[in-house]
C-alpha cells in the first residue's frame, strides 16, 4: 500500500520549517474531523455530502504524496455522486493509513 510522506510539503516549503509545522498542524486538526464527517455521511447514506468531504480529503492525499490515493479519491467522489459506494473499503484503508501516519508525527 502506498505510504503517506511529507516530501511534497518539504518541496513546497523550500526549507521554511515554520510553514511546515503550520501545515502539519492543519492536517492533524482537520483530517480527523473530515474523516469522522465522511464516516457519518456514509453511514447515513448521504452520498452527496460524502462526495463533498471526499473532495476536501483528496487534496490532503495530494499533500501527503498519495498519488494513487488521490486517483482513488477522484474516482470515489464521482462514484458517490452516482450513488455508488463500491470503493468505500479501499478509501477507508487510505484514511486509516493517513490517520496512523499523522498520529506518529
Amino acid at each position: 500500500m502506498e505510504q503517506p510522506n511529507l516530501n511534497y510539503l518539504y518541496k513546497l516549503s523550500q526549507g521554511d520549517t515554520d510553514f511546515e509545522s503550520q501545515l502539519i498542524d492543519v492536517l492533524k486538526k482537520e483530517f480527523p474531523l473530515e474523516k469522522e464527517q465522511f464516516i457519518n455521511s456514509i453511514e447515513s447514506e448521504e452520498m452527496i455530502d460524502a462526495a463533498e468531504i471526499v473532495h476536501k480529503l483528496k487534496h490532503k492525499f495530494s499533500i501527503l504524496g498519495l498519488e494513487k490515493g488521490y486517483e482513488l479519491a477522484v474516482n470515489y467522489e464521482n462514484n458517490l455522486r452516482n450513488n455508488n459506494k463500491s470503493l468505500t473499503s479501499e478509501f477507508n484503508n487510505v484514511l486509516n493509513n493517513i490517520s496512523n501516519f499523522l498520529n506518529n508525527l
